[in-house]
């Protein structure tokens, strides 16, 4: 039989985030603000909950929802944090850290270079989920960043 559509959606990559969280409606809106995240869509249930909703961050798509314990489906803050960290590449780190934070991110750790060519800044986001922002800025081959390990005590 032949296949009539693509086992991949378009628009989509292999693996693709899904986010719990606590309050959706108001994850979507700080999303937009602090990352500049675009939703595509959302269906709500009939009480008001966001059941399924996505948005898009640069070229990837990212999935949310409302808490479901009843599907055992929590959020960081349910759980009293979170076991899942999210890592995004943004063009202006610093930037994007500024305006997250103005969003109302709390900061875990200030942007800083680091060893391995990444210019990165973490934060925690108002649902709990741990976002750690960073722009490339060095290519840095196996080697140097084996040497650059070693002399920040991580063994490679």
């Amino acid at each position: 039989m032949a296949r009539t559509v693509e086992p991949i959606p378009a628009g989509y990559h292999n693996v693709t985030p899904y986010l719990i969280v606590h309050d959706a409606a108001a994850a979507l809106s700080f999303y937009a603000r602090a990352f500049g995240a675009e939703e595509r869509f959302r269906l709500s249930t009939p009480g008001g909950k966001i059941a399924h909703a996505e948005m898009k961050l640069g070229d990837s798509v990212i999935m949310l929802a409302d808490e479901h314990p009843e599907l055992g489906a929590v959020s960081p803050k349910t759980l009293k944090g979170a076991s899942v960290f999210i890592l995004l590449y943004v063009e202006d780190v610093d930037a994007i850290v500024e305006k997250a934070l103005a969003s109302g991110a709390k900061l875990v750790r200030p942007v800083a270079d680091q060893f391995y060519g990444d210019r990165t800044g973490t934060l925690v986001d108002p649902f709990g989920h741990q976002w750690t922002l960073a722009t490339h800025v060095e290519n840095v081959n196996p080697e140097e960043l084996g040497r650059r390990a070693a002399a920040a005590g991580l063994g490679m």
